[in-house]
């Protein structure tokens, strides 16, 4: 039994990290995937946690590398470069790579001034209201393809939370989409913004393998299994304190 058991190891091993060291890439900018602790170059939160417990179990080497943006992340994955990446599921990307089962659900929402007459997101998609967002990011994607009377205006990168106050508080936007993680921070450090109460959409994190690696995707979907039913993804959760981001349950990710 130990035997066969360890057999199974060494084979689950050389197929999620062939080269001996499991390689995984993460959006660095996304605080529901992880963070990069700007003077050590640490990096924690749920997608660095997944990997070190892929990693632990295995019995190999772990290298995670921060990437700047979703773009990034997909091309470590394609060119080979990581065995798998940390992504939301999202139906362009699903032509690019597998997505595994999501490991963790979390929601959308928009900002906006603390006078705004905007309530629920529903409210935002109107004439004469504009809307900022991140080009290529998961919510700026879902605003694309869903709002049909606003103005969209899409940024080239995620602006300092500073920044990012001013515009709404300008009146440069009247709302910005993202992830409510980062929303409820940004509202927390200046009282001038708020944050709607309802999720404009909810977006499943997975882990992204190059394509037509059955094996590999299959052994990633056995893990996240175990990582869900076994509460390691809800204390990683809970360790970075993601407001509006839950455990997936066994259900896959509808992809977007």
């Amino acid at each position: 039994m130990l035997i066969a058991l360890f057999l199974a190891l060494q084979l689950v091993g050389a197929d999620l990290a062939p080269t001996g060291t499991l390689r995984a890439s993460f959006i660095a900018s996304n605080p529901v995937q992880g963070r990069v602790d700007p003077k050590t170059g640490a990096t924690s939160g749920p997608a660095p946690d997944l990997a070190r417990e892929l990693g632990r179990r295995l019995g190999v080497p772990v290298v995670i590398t921060p990437l700047p943006d979703a773009g990034a992340v997909l091309e470590s994955v394609t060119s080979g470069k990581v065995d798998f990446g940390f992504l939301a599921v999202e139906a362009a990307r699903a032509t690019q790579v597998d997505f595994s089962d999501p490991y963790l659900l979390a929601g959308s929402a928009y900002a906006v001034r603390t006078d705004s007459s905007i309530k629920q997101s529903a409210d935002v998609d109107r004439a004469g209201v504009t809307i900022g967002a991140v080009t290529g990011q998961s919510p700026e994607v879902w605003v694309r393809e869903h709002v049909k009377a606003a103005r969209i205006v899409s940024l080239p990168a995620v602006p300092p939370n500073a920044e990012l106050a001013a515009m709404l508080r300008d009146r440069r936007m009247d709302a910005f989409a993202a992830n409510r993680t980062r929303m409820e921070e940004l509202a927390r450090a200046f009282p001038e913004v708020r944050v709607l109460s309802d999720n404009f959409t909810v977006l499943g994190q997975a882990i992204a393998v190059s394509k037509g690696q059955r094996a590999r995707l299959d052994s990633v979907n056995r893990f996240i299994a175990e990582a869900l039913a076994s509460g390691v993804v809800k204390a990683s959760i809970e360790r970075a304190n993601l407001p509006g981001v839950e455990a997936a349950t066994s259900n896959r990710a509808r992809v977007r």
